[in-house]
């Protein structure tokens, strides 16, 4: 089959087959590759598409980047449900085969000790958030007047306009040192949750900081951390987020995964 070769991640071999209605980049079902004691799982993708130039040029194109990912994303969630994949960067292009073997035999020893410390381990996400003050407002107001039973519940009255410029100048104060005592408060419970869910996993990764711009999430991140746990812990690892949920009224705690380990996959992991 003509064409460059996509590929998607390097595993140990594995014998449970990928589904047949996988697939993948281009919508072609990824193959492996095998290659010594290593597997790439690749797929054929059109050179007009995945070349150097279009390729560069499809990358500023937000909307077949988001598809392009979706798929990449597919095959990895398969992947990670068989095996304990090492994911690639997203379009990782070679020429041909004997590119990708090439690729394999250079990395041969980082790829085998990284997928050492992967195998039987999966990436759990936890980001906590500070939810705006607009937003838990309106969560308040309409729990209030829901749990209250009356019709005639009426939220809290909003605060008095100032009367002077005084006033004024008090009144922000005041919201400056709550905002400053809520986001202390953000810290440090982030901080007590990150230590707890450390001890079940082996290894962390804290990433920055997410841009609401970009991600789209209410509230501010304070927490954007990942945990390299082992599948035999993930159960405990999940109840124990789940149950630090409520434990701050203001803030919000967010699981994500399991995934493969994107964030432990680096060659100085």
């Amino acid at each position: 089959m003509s064409g460059l070769r996509y590929v998607y991640a390097v595993c140990r071999p594995f014998g449970t087959p990928l589904s047949a209605q996988l697939t993948g980049v281009a919508g072609v079902p990824p193959k492996q590759l095998t290659h010594h004691g290593l597997v790439a799982v690749v797929g054929h993708v059109p050179e007009e598409d995945f070349a150097e130039g279009p390729l560069r040029a499809h990358l500023e194109d937000l909307d077949w980047l988001g598809a392009t990912a979706r798929a990449h994303q597919n095959v990895i969630d398969a992947l990670t449900v068989v095996t304990s994949p090492l994911p690639l960067r997203l379009a990782t292009v070679f020429r041909d085969d004997s590119g990708v073997r090439t690729m394999m035999e250079q990395r041969e020893e980082i790829f085998l000790r990284t997928l050492d410390r992967l195998d039987g381990r999966v990436e759990w996400g936890v980001k906590v958030y500070v939810e705006s003050p607009e937003s838990s407002e309106n969560t308040d107001s309409a729990a209030g007047m829901q749990s209250s039973g009356n019709p005639d519940a009426r939220p809290a009255p909003a605060p008095a306009k100032p009367v002077s410029g005084r006033d004024y100048l008090r009144q922000r104060r005041g919201q400056r040192r709550a905002h400053e005592e809520k986001w202390e408060q953000a810290e440090e419970f982030s901080r007590r949750l990150h230590e707890t869910l450390s001890g079940y996993a082996e290894d962390t990764r804290i990433h920055a900081p997410q841009n609401a711009a970009l991600s789209r999430a209410s509230g501010r991140n304070v927490l954007n951390a990942a945990y390299l746990v082992p599948r035999s812990e993930s159960e405990a690892f999940v109840e124990l987020v789940d149950r630090t949920k409520d434990d701050s009224p203001g803030l919000r705690v967010e699981l994500t995964g399991p995934w493969a380990a994107y964030s432990f996959s680096g060659e100085d992991s």
